[in-house]
């Protein structure tokens, strides 16, 4: 461990905080601890510095082994970061990182989604939804609540499911009140599910091709790991007169933009560390 260069990355969302511990020596980049805490009703800075302390603890590290701490998504607050990177080019360095060659990023958020054109690891078109919540984390997680299950039961339902129960994809209001309907008629969980999961893939299939989006797609974000959400987008793409696009979730997607930001700070701190920056000057210049 000492003989390796250790980086944070925090990644402030809207409903939860994601942090990675990692390191850098001989070889690849290597990602030595994650963490992801909720923040429901908690002040988000006190989240944040949980999940950092729970990420430096997975990677058997203290916060003095770190030498650049890099803070994406709402936490360019945050007092123990040493500097912010825009989410964008997080998710994008973050989706590259883990899927080597990938073309676009589809980053899919509590409130919002947005697709992202890379080259290399160059932001070079995006595109994001309206304001309209429907096809959001927040929304899976209201219409979980509405079926009662939990979260982590909405892919398989979904994935397991012969077909779709037609689901408004207008707005998410009336997207709830399509579905509070078909559970009162008695529709199987996993058929609305498949809807649901329908209506948000032809949103972010639409976000994708009117991005000009090609190749391999990596799915980055809190959504990143609905299996069910990945097999409606895989059928929609295929069933579209558009460019053959390849969907691809990572095991370690919802860390896209904390990776990108740690990977990033090891780049600053080494630009800073030429320069002739260090200690406070390193928190300065950031």
């Amino acid at each position: 461990m000492n003989t390796m260069k250790l980086t944070a990355g925090v990644d402030v969302g809207t409903s939860a905080v994601k942090a990675v511990v990692m390191g850098f020596g001989q070889g690849e980049p290597k990602v030595l601890g994650t963490w992801r805490e909720r923040i429901l009703r908690r002040d988000a800075a006190q989240v944040a510095e949980l999940a950092y302390e729970a990420a430096l603890e997975a990677a058997k590290a203290k916060k003095s082994d770190v030498a650049y701490v890099a803070s994406t998504g709402e936490g360019d607050e945050l007092e123990f970061r040493d500097g912010h990177f825009y989410g964008m080019t997080t998710h994008a360095r973050g989706a590259a990182f883990l899927v080597p060659g990938a073309k676009a990023v589809v980053d899919i958020g509590a409130l919002h989604a947005r697709v992202m054109c890379i080259e290399g690891v160059k932001v070079v078109r995006s595109k994001m939804t309206s304001q309209c919540a429907a096809g959001t984390g927040q929304f899976l997680e209201n219409i979980a609540r509405y079926l009662g299950i939990r979260t982590d039961e909405i892919g398989p339902l979904s994935l397991a499911a012969t077909r779709a129960e037609v689901c408004s994809g207008i707005c998410a209001v009336l997207s709830e009140t399509d579905v509070i309907n078909m559970v009162s008629r008695g529709v199987n969980t996993g058929e609305i599910l498949r809807g649901v999961h329908d209506s948000i893939a032809q949103r972010l299939a639409r976000l994708l091709r009117s991005a000009d989006a090609s190749g391999t797609v990596v799915l980055t974000g809190g959504l990143a790991a609905d299996t069910g959400l990945a097999g409606s987008m895989r059928r929609q793409l295929s069933s579209d007169k558009g460019a053959p696009l390849e969907i691809v979730a990572h095991p370690l997607s919802t860390f896209a933009g904390a990776i990108g930001a740690a990977l990033w700070g090891e780049f600053r701190y080494e630009r800073l560390k030429k320069s002739g920056a260090a200690g406070e000057e390193l928190r300065a210049s950031a």
